[in-house]
């Protein structure tokens, strides 16, 4: 009941220090004015606080005598508003805690169309190629969760699902879980975040295209101080098996995963992001009917820039980010070792508050044959009706290397429901 009564006291004191107290200087009628009020609020707190004594007596007095609590009587004084209900005691309590056990919740579509000519490696006309659900939360003040499962034409997997440990010795950010590997930049990205509806033709040819190093692993990351300039190192271990690229027949096949990264703000609207990477594991070509006979590996070695230009005072709706990386492979294989080179690079420029357009030029050779040589061109415009949906279309051209050039217009819709946590940056 102390407690009630010290709460109301100070809400009276915030209540009167909210009186514009420098009119009490004006006029001697506006003074009387405000004198008024005060003692209007005087007594509505006080009737307040008179029906909150009520019902606490009612209840203490219900639970003594082994029943149920009884409603206090509402004071004869009070006005209609006052004798409102009032909530039960702990209620407050009851709905700020009602979230703790549950993550945050978000589900991505991903819906893909394509019209035009490719015989190499045809998309479907229409396809809802991806669902992405993800559910994220901080386990306790050491870690957080996050998981994003993806459901697909085929089936679904778990695309991601790891645990970060925040307060381990040595400032060391540590992750460990199913994981996309910090190779590069692209290999990083879920579907929904790249700035294309496809990925680009290295990233396909040389680094195992959409699923790419994804494993079960763990991950060591720390920065380095190094004046005003950014730098992080990132080391990871994983178990050896990401689709085509990389492997595993034994215990010890594992992937290692190396990454360096350097960030710099040039000016107040322009930064550069600097990276290079390494990457080794044994890959299937040695492997047939499940029968490994031979131990060959794959070395990746990689270097990405991504240029960023966004006034901050002026022409906000205008922005321009560039991209490239360049990814050299050496691959061991029946026959012997094929070292293969791709790169592409692209760039978007924001000209509106809702619109985007960009353009990105591919070229790779494959990881199996370095003789082969495919190239393209793209023309990507994108709309964003708010940062919950978005509508793409992207005219895409490429020579292959073992067939008929193929000419696309690829159109991609994505909407999201839910609290989506932020892609790394």
């Amino acid at each position: 009941m102390r407690a009630t009564r010290f709460a109301c006291v100070a809400l009276m004191g915030v209540a009167l220090a909210m009186v514009p107290r420098p009119a009490l200087a004006q006029t001697a009628e506006q003074a009387q004015t405000i004198q008024q009020q005060i003692d209007q609020l005087r007594k509505e707190f006080g009737d307040r606080l008179a029906a909150l004594e009520a019902q606490l007596a009612g209840i203490q007095g219900g639970q003594a005598g082994g029943g149920a609590p009884q409603a206090a009587a509402t004071p004869a004084e009070a006005t209609p508003a006052q004798a409102a209900p009032l909530p039960a005691v702990g209620q407050g309590g009851a709905l700020a805690n009602s979230k703790v056990f549950n993550p945050d919740m978000a589900v991505i579509g991903d819906f893909l169309g394509a019209a035009g000519r490719n015989e190499v490696n045809p998309n479907p006309a229409l396809e809802m190629h991806e669902s992405e659900a993800s559910f994220q939360a901080v386990v306790d003040p050491y870690g957080r969760a996050d998981f994003f499962v993806s459901f697909g034409e085929e089936g679904v997997e778990l695309e991601e699902g790891f645990l970060t440990l925040t307060e381990l010795p040595g400032k060391l950010l540590t992750r460990v879980g199913r994981m996309r590997a910090a190779f590069g930049k692209v290999n990083g990205l879920h579907n929904h975040v790249l700035p294309w509806t496809d990925r680009p033709l290295v990233i396909n040819n040389l680094v195992g295209g959409e699923e790419g190093i994804d494993d079960a692993g763990i991950s060591v990351a720390r920065l380095i101080p190094a004046g005003t300039l950014f730098l992080e190192a990132t080391g990871q271990v994983f178990r050896g098996d990401s689709g085509e690229l990389f492997r595993s027949s034994k215990r010890g096949d594992l992937t290692y995963v190396g990454h360096l990264r350097a960030y710099h703000d040039i000016s107040e609207s322009t930064n550069v992001d600097l990276g290079v990477s390494y990457s080794s594991g044994h890959n299937p070509a040695g492997i047939v009917s499940d029968v490994d006979l031979g131990r060959f590996t794959t070395k990746l070695f990689g270097a990405d820039m991504t240029l960023r230009w966004r006034p901050l005072t002026r022409a906000i709706y205008h922005q321009f980010v560039g991209r490239s990386e360049i990814i050299w492979s050496d691959r061991g294989q029946f026959g012997g070792r094929q070292r293969s080179m791709g790169y592409y690079a692209s760039g978007d420029y924001q000209f509106a508050r809702r619109w985007f357009v960009g353009g990105r030029y591919d070229r790779s050779e494959r990881a199996d044959d370095a003789a082969l040589l495919d190239k393209g061109a793209s023309a990507v415009l994108t709309y964003w009706p708010s940062e919950f949906s978005q509508v793409r279309g992207q005219y895409r051209h490429i020579d292959y290397a073992d067939g008929p050039a193929a000419n696309e217009l690829l159109f991609q819709f994505q909407f999201s429901i839910g609290a989506h946590g932020a892609h790394p940056f």
